[in-house]
Parts: structure tokens; C-alpha cells; sequence
């Protein structure tokens, strides 16, 4: 579990970064809101394709040499945002992000399944409860940290500050802008090197339920969508990621859109309350709360969020001045506050989804585990086609739209999908 909360530490840290990296990219790279959002899709989009390759991968050397596998693929992908940040090339940004999903692909396809095979199966959904704090406890300290290291002052670098400057000027401004990407990412590297040796030297044993004969891979692959559950449960991860990634990855757009002068930190908020989630899930799961209840109460707590972002008032801070102003912490508009506040309704949608998809899988394990983290391709998508709906309509809070029907899917599976054994 120690071992796993270090990687569960790593992926928040990369993944959760993306929140403050699009609206800084869509500066440097002069973009609109739409091509800003390719920074979530082909970070998301590498899980869908390699997902099964890297599980054949997995098979081939053990989820042990897997890992490490993967821990080097993420060092060369951040490596690669050197260059990128020298010359400001968008398309080199994207293939490190590519390169770092693809590494983050093979390890969440080893540990998820380490998670709900190393104890029972009723109480799965706390032990990843308990991997979501660390998880998002990066995602609340990284954007923080950018902000740091790279936001300052980054108000001199708006649209309307640059569009007074020479052309010349503006080009000098926005590399020098650029450059400030390169010790963090210089660090990063380090960090994945040091992780790569400290998981050489780990006690990893392998999991019977993963072990697999060799060259049966595709025959695993064709298997499992016998299983309803799993077929099921991908596509409500499809949903979960997607809403997961609007609310952490695009509220700083929407706060920037309002005016929110710290909205490179906006996604800190939304983590904060997914820890908050995960917390509950640690205390409830399974002594008080089943995992499919859990789910359900997700579920319609998103829906209901949800509308609260459609409807409420983005030139009011009350709900925030309730919220946060005893805290000192910075006030937002109130249809900030509810995106954010779908990090609690989200927190526990990944952990009860895995076990019960999972259920009865046996030696299909690691495939069906495949198969799941192919559904964070949700995490590509939506967001992007939330990033289209917003530039077209030029209202990014009507384009939230798009939550209400994956949270009613993700319903209908916490309801019914889940218990199904069989297609007919």
C-alpha cells in the first residue's frame, strides 16, 4: 500500500497539472479555448490506444519491469517539454503529454487491480478511497506549485496587454513566458528517474489473478465482453473521466472567462473537495455505505451540481463567502464554486466502479483491467467537445450541459448496469 500511495502520488502529480498547463499553453501558444483543450485529449486519448498494448506489455514482463516500463516512458515525455518550451511548438507539447499518458497507461493498469485483489472485495472501494487522497492531494498542491513557479504575474502576458505591443515584442514576451515551463519540467524528469530506482528496488510480488499463459492475450481480450458488468462499467468510467476532467481541468478557463484573477490555482479547489470525497469514502465504505450506494448518491449529487452550474449565478459570490471566507481562502464566482464542488460528487465514482466491474472476472483480471482504463478516453473527449461547444456558443457555462447525461448513465449503472451477468 506504501509502495502503491507513491505512485498514486505520482499520477495526481502529472495528471492534475494539465489544469494549470491549458491556460497557460493557450497564452504562449496563442490559442482559442477549443485547440486549448487538446491538452486533456491527447493526454487522455494515449490511455485508449496503448491501454492494450501496454497490457500485453505488462504480461511480457511483469507488472514489476512494467512499471519501471512506464516510470521511463514519463521521464523521456517530460524530458521532451524541454525543447517544446524553447521553441513554443504546441504539437511537440502535445506528443510529451502523449508520451506521458502513455506511461501513466501501463502503471494504472498494474495498480488498480493490485488494489482490489490485495484484500476483499467489499471494502476495495476504501482502499482506493484511501490511494484518491494522495492522489488528489498532489492535485491540490501541483497546481499551487505552477502557479509558483511559472503564473507570476502572468497578467502581463493577457490578450489585451501582448495586442499592444509590436509584433516583434509580443514574440520576445511570450518565449520568455515559454521558458519559465523548463526548470519545472527539468525537475519532474529527476523525480521520474529517482522513482524509476526506488521502484527497482521494491518488494512488488505478482498477484495470482494476474498471471496469465503466454499468447492468450487476444483470446483474454475477446472473453472478456462476455461480462456485462465490465462492458458496462467501462463506459461509465468513459463518463466519470470526462466529468472528472471538465471540473479539474477546465474551471480555470471558466475562471479566467469571469475575470478570477487566480485562476491558474482553480483546479486546487476542485481537488480539495474530491479529498473531502475520499475522506468520506475511507470512514463510510463498506461499515456504513455499500459501494453501490455510494455510487448512486455520486451520481445524482452530479446531476444535481450539475444544474447548479447551468442556472446559478456567475456574478455572485455568496455560496463562496459561505464556503470559503472563513477560511481566508480567495472568493469565486458561485457557478465556479459548483464545478468545483463536482470533485465531491466525483471522488467516489473511480473507487466503486472498479470492484464492481471487476466482480467474478478471475484470471480475466488483468484484462478486464485493460479494458477499464480504456474508458478514461472519456477524459479525451468530453472536454474536448465541451471546449468545442464553449468557442461555438461563446458560453462556456451553458456548454456544462454536457454533464447531466453522463451523470444519469453513471446512475443507471450504479442502479442496475453493475448487477447484470448476462447480454440476454
Amino acid at each position: 500500500m506504501l509502495i502503491l500511495a507513491v505512485l498514486f502520488f505520482l499520477f495526481g502529480f502529472v495528471t492534475w497539472l494539465n489544469g494549470a498547463l491549458i491556460p497557460f499553453l493557450q497564452i504562449v501558444c496563442q490559442l482559442n479555448e477549443f485547440q486549448a483543450l487538446f491538452v486533456t485529449f491527447v493526454f487522455y486519448i494515449a490511455y485508449t490506444v496503448m491501454a492494450i498494448p501496454m497490457s500485453f506489455l505488462l504480461n511480457y514482463l511483469g507488472y514489476k519491469k512494467g512499471m519501471l516500463a512506464g516510470l521511463l516512458i514519463m521521464a523521456f515525455g517530460a524530458l521532451l517539454f524541454i525543447p517544446a518550451a524553447k521553441v513554443a511548438a504546441y504539437p511537440l507539447f502535445l506528443l510529451a503529454l502523449f508520451l506521458l499518458g502513455t506511461g501513466l497507461t501501463i502503471l494504472q493498469t498494474a495498480t488498480n487491480p493490485y488494489l482490489v485483489c490485495i484484500g476483499p472485495r467489499d471494502s476495495a472501494a476504501m482502499r482506493i478511497s484511501i490511494m484518491g487522497l494522495v492522489n488528489k492531494a498532489a492535485g491540490i498542491v501541483v497546481p499551487m506549485l505552477f502557479a509558483t513557479l511559472v503564473l507570476t504575474n502572468i497578467e502581463q502576458y493577457s490578450a489585451a496587454e501582448l495586442a499592444m505591443l509590436p509584433a516583434a515584442e509580443q514574440q520576445v514576451q511570450l518565449a520568455e513566458l515559454s521558458n519559465r515551463l523548463v526548470l519545472p519540467y527539468v525537475y519532474m524528469t529527476l523525480m521520474l528517474l529517482v522513482l524509476s530506482i526506488f521502484i527497482w528496488f521494491a518488494p512488488l510480488p505478482e498477484l495470482a489473478e494476474h498471471k496469465h499463459e503466454k499468447g492468450v492475450e487476444f483470446k483474454a481480450v475477446k472473453a472478456v465482453f462476455a461480462y456485462p458488468q465490465l462492458v458496462l462499467g467501462v463506459l461509465a468510467l468513459f463518463c466519470y473521466v470526462g466529468v472528472e476532467v471538465i471540473a479539474a481541468d477546465t474551471i480555470g478557463l471558466y475562471g479566467k472567462q469571469l475575470g478570477v484573477p487566480h485562476f491558474g490555482i482553480l483546479t486546487s479547489y476542485t481537488m480539495s473537495f474530491m479529498v473531502l470525497g475520499y475522506i468520506l469514502g475511507v470512514v463510510l465504505i463498506p461499515r456504513y455505505l455499500s459501494q453501490g450506494r455510494a455510487l448512486q448518491l455520486s451520481a445524482l449529487a452530479g446531476v444535481l451540481l450539475s444544474i447548479g452550474v447551468l442556472f446559478g449565478a456567475s456574478d455572485s459570490q455568496q455560496l463562496s463567502a459561505w464556503l470559503f471566507g472563513w477560511l481566508g481562502i480567495p472568493l469565486v464566482p458561485d457557478t465556479v464554486v459548483f464545478v468545483a464542488l463536482l470533485g465531491l460528487a466525483n471522488a467516489l465514482v473511480w473507487p466503486a466502479v472498479w470492484p464492481l466491474a471487476l466482480e467474478g472476472l478471475g484470471k480475466l483480471t488483468a484484462t478486464g483491467s485493460a479494458l477499464l482504463i480504456m474508458g478514461i478516453a472519456g477524459g479525451a473527449l468530453l472536454p474536448l467537445y465541451y471546449g468545442y461547444l464553449a468557442e461555438q456558443s461563446g458560453n462556456s457555462q451553458g456548454a456544462y450541459w454536457i454533464l447531466i447525461p453522463a451523470y444519469l448513465y453513471i446512475l443507471f449503472y450504479a442502479m442496475k448496469g453493475h448487477k447484470l451477468r448476462r447480454w440476454s
